[in-house]
């Protein structure tokens, strides 16, 4: 069957008819051989790829150079220059393409630079066009050798010999354009987002120090706070542990992988038997409000509630469980569980082994600083009503980043 040379995508804008043509990538882009010899650019100027920020300095994004002694033979980065990373990521096992968006800078000779020829091509196109995981790995699969260790064998200029259908110049930028657009709604969105994250940050912390507080409804003070331990609130502390075996389907058995943006997802959730939910691990068994706060491994720290959706369940030992009694505001608990003074706690009472941990007795012993019920639930509205609006405005990004991608979809052949 004669290989097909050109095709019309799903979606496009009404003033573009063409169909677009099949062309290889060295008739849009060049290899840059430019080097630092003259060290124009020094260390803090090296750039970074990463998948999810693209082309960013090393030194803003990673804390710190990971240059080498010298940087004279790093390759230059012009803005709008094109960065091919040679290192396999989960999502991206034949490497990433960046276009640099920010300032000229340098990259070691691990990553491949290419010139974007403006005069077939306008460089954002390439950029939303790899910004496709689908897009990127199906470019480079037939490309890269894998050799030793995983690592990616390809040369610079063979990167430019794989094929893409691509428009005209006009229609690339029109489409740039556009989701040059939608970019900028996800980037306000997010900044959006992160100024009420430190906006609640900034009232917890004026809260449980108590130079904020709430009067009761006929504008009187509510009695002074108790100091009580996480122990005196609950009616359990426990943790699971590991079964012997999963299965294919049955109950939910949790781990703190299924912990997605802060909140406990089932999709990422291992499976139990009855029998095994039922009896062996029927210690561990959650009930809808458990609070599960994990307390060993990296990502000690990170708590939340058990919801109906999820039930029945069970976890293992990386969690604690905390059921709290009924006359506990259940909320405030679970904010002190987060703020700084649970973070300042972690770090001065963890013990290290093979990998960080607090016991039972450590989460039990957690001093929280405990005003009357009614003071508590003023507090608790009071974060409810933050926490919902940074949940809306994350499903405005996520509903938002689906469209990005859906449109990417239908309108790269």
């Amino acid at each position: 069957m004669e290989k097909r040379k050109s095709k019309k995508p799903l979606i496009r804008f009404p003033e573009f008819k063409d169909n677009w043509e099949q062309k290889q990538l060295s008739e849009f882009l060049s290899e840059a051989k430019k080097r630092n010899g003259d060290l124009n650019f020094g260390k803090d100027e090296v750039l970074s790829v990463s998948g999810e920020f693209g082309v960013v300095n090393q030194i803003e994004h990673l804390g710190r150079s990971y240059a080498g002694v010298s940087v004279h033979n790093y390759n230059v980065v012009a803005t709008d220059d094109i960065i091919y990373t040679k290192s396999p990521l989960k999502e991206n096992p034949f490497g990433i393409i960046k276009l640099n968006k920010g300032k000229a800078g340098i990259v070691s000779t691990l990553y491949a630079v290419y010139n974007v020829n403006k005069k077939t091509a306008y460089p954002s196109f390439f950029e939303y066009y790899f910004w496709l995981d689908a897009n990127t790995n199906r470019y480079l699969r037939p490309l890269v050798r894998k050799g030793a260790k995983n690592t990616l064998q390809i040369g610079n200029d063979e990167v430019l010999r794989g094929e893409i259908f691509a428009p005209t110049v006009p229609e690339q930028k029109r489409i740039a354009s556009f989701f040059t657009v939608l970019d900028k709604k996800i980037s306000e969105l997010k900044q959006k987002k992160n100024l009420l994250e430190r906006y609640k940050k900034g009232v917890m912390q004026k809260i449980f120090s108590q130079d904020l507080r709430f009067k009761d409804d006929r504008g009187n003070d509510f009695p002074k706070w108790e100091k009580k331990k996480l122990s005196e609130l609950t009616t359990l502390i426990t943790k699971g542990t590991t079964p012997k075996h999963f299965s294919p389907t049955g109950i939910n058995f949790i781990k703190i992988e299924c912990f997605q943006n802060e909140r406990i997802s089932n999709e990422k959730c291992l499976f139990i038997d009855e029998k095994t939910h039922n009896k062996e691990l029927k210690r561990s068994m959650l009930v809808e409000g458990d609070l599960l706060f994990a307390i060993a491994g990296a990502t000690i720290g990170k708590c939340d509630f058990v919801r109906k959706e999820i039930l029945p369940a069970n976890t293992n030992q990386a969690l604690a469980i905390i059921r709290l009694k009924e006359s506990v505001n259940a909320h405030f608990v679970y904010h002190n569980l987060k703020s700084n003074r649970m973070k300042k706690y972690i770090v001065d009472n963890i013990t290290t082994g093979a990998q960080p941990n607090l016991n039972l007795e450590q989460m039990g012993n957690f001093a929280i600083p405990y005003p009357s019920l009614n003071e508590q639930n003023k507090i608790s509205n009071l974060f409810s009503t933050i926490d919902k609006l940074i949940n809306q405005n994350q499903t405005q990004i996520q509903q938002t980043e689906q469209y990005k991608k859906g449109l990417l979809q239908n309108m790269f052949c």
